[in-house]
């Protein structure tokens, strides 16, 4: 008889991503791409400080997250680029959805180190937490055009 094992969940860079991503030496321009899957109902046991007096939504906590999120990283330099709700994949796993796909642009690694690490930022990371159940996180560069690609 097979095991259900539950698929592994990703939340946070692990000590190995995030030295692999310093390494990379990226130059200029950072753009994250986000993918999110929501929890139905946000989880804030990590972050009691930050649960409201009745429950809500996933989706509902990262909104909370992005209201906490925006003005500091406008003060960062950095910029929302898009953020639009998602479904399931038109190509890939038939059973995978991303409920909200988002890119963040930073004018270089270090900024977004720098941004991640921030004390304000991080005091609101909890609505993050509590609302995600699952994450990817890309990070981009821009390829130059040349002159053969127009």
């Amino acid at each position: 008889m097979a095991s259900s094992t539950p698929s592994p969940r990703y939340l946070e860079p692990t000590q190995q991503s995030g030295r692999a991503f310093i390494m990379r030496k990226m130059q200029g321009n950072v753009v994250m791409l986000n993918l999110l899957r929501f929890r139905e109902i946000a989880d804030y046991a990590a972050n009691p400080e930050l649960a409201p007096k009745e429950p809500i939504s996933g989706a509902q906590a990262f909104d909370r997250y992005i209201h906490h999120t925006l003005p500091l990283l406008h003060a960062s330099g950095g910029d929302l680029l898009f953020l639009g709700t998602g479904g399931p994949l038109l190509i890939g796993p038939e059973n995978e959805r991303w409920d909200l796909a988002m890119m963040v642009r930073q004018s270089s690694a270090e900024s977004f180190l720098d941004f991640a690490n921030n004390a304000e930022y991080l005091a609101g990371m909890g609505h993050r937490t509590a609302a995600i159940e699952d994450a990817r996180l890309l990070p981009l560069t821009q390829i130059e055009k040349t002159s053969s690609s127009k």
